[in-house]
């Protein structure tokens, strides 16, 4: 009976998660090109044709469609199943770690607005305000809920709102300040003003500790696959957004964070 009210409840979350990972696709589409997100209905961008609904289930209709339009035949990228799937498995992750709690809901919102900020990055190089700013907002209102969840001590909602605030406003003056050392050193724009922003969004949700883990995990990440990206090229100064590696390190903070500290001060600072 457990069994099978985990493979139920594993179904359910899967499917929510492949879904908002549709509607990630719309955003990504259509918001760095000014359209709006909730009409017209999805519709193919060759053909122009209205998708019927058994062609916008997550995954499974670009499967049944064979990766093509049905009216035009146009190929439908690949991409679209993609992102639904990782939407859904990564609902899945935050279902099984955090159980059934206002943390779960909290951590899809959030992991939903990082892909679609980083898939944004990757192809215009750019991060909207719009979803940076309300991602920000959003994490100061999470921030606050938690404070005010019953277990939670008289002072934790002021605590929790100070904890959003410090991490944003450090998050915003970290990358700020990166962004012009970075420029002196190599004489021309090192980061984009919207990395700035993406980090105070990160600092509202995880706080200064975490956001401080997860840009360094960021960098790392970053350096790696930039030395690599250069040496295929053999190019110097080729431009890589840095969004997607940010995301990248929220997602392992928020899994792993706790651990990856724990760790890291037990090696560098064993109990006496």
């Amino acid at each position: 009976m457990n069994i099978l009210m985990v493979v139920s409840a594993s179904v359910i979350v899967f499917t929510l998660g492949a879904s908002i990972g549709s509607f990630i696709n719309v955003v990504v589409y259509r918001l760095p090109a000014r359209l709006s997100i909730l009409w017209p209905p999805s519709r193919c961008p060759h053909c122009l044709n209205q998708l019927k609904a058994y062609d916008n289930v997550p995954v499974l209709g670009w499967v049944w469609l064979k990766g093509r339009c049905r009216y035009c035949k146009s190929k439908i990228s690949v991409r679209y199943p993609v992102v639904e799937a990782i939407t859904g498995i990564v609902f899945l992750l935050i279902f099984f770690i955090f159980k059934v709690s206002i943390l779960t809901i909290s951590y899809w919102a959030f992991c939903s607005w990082l892909l679609a900020l980083s898939l944004i990055d990757l192809d215009t190089m750019t991060l909207p305000n719009a979803l940076t700013q309300s991602g920000l907002v959003v994490g100061i209102i999470f921030q606050m809920v938690v404070g005010f969840l019953p277990e939670a001590s008289p002072e934790a909602l002021v605590n929790h709102l100070m904890k959003a605030i410090v991490g944003a406003v450090l998050g915003l003056w970290l990358f700020d300040a990166i962004a012009i050392i970075g420029s002196i050193a190599f004489g021309k724009v090192a980061m984009g003003a919207g990395d700035a922003k993406l980090a105070a969004m990160m600092g509202a949700w995880l706080g200064w500790k975490y956001l401080l883990l997860a840009s360094f995990i960021a960098c790392a990440l970053g350096a790696l696959v930039g030395s690599g990206a250069m040496m295929r090229s053999r190019q110097l100064g080729q431009k890589m957004p840095f969004g997607p590696f940010l995301a990248l390190g929220s997602v392992i903070t928020l899994f792993g964070g706790e651990a990856i500290l724990s760790s890291y001060l037990r090696l560098f600072f064993p109990a006496s």
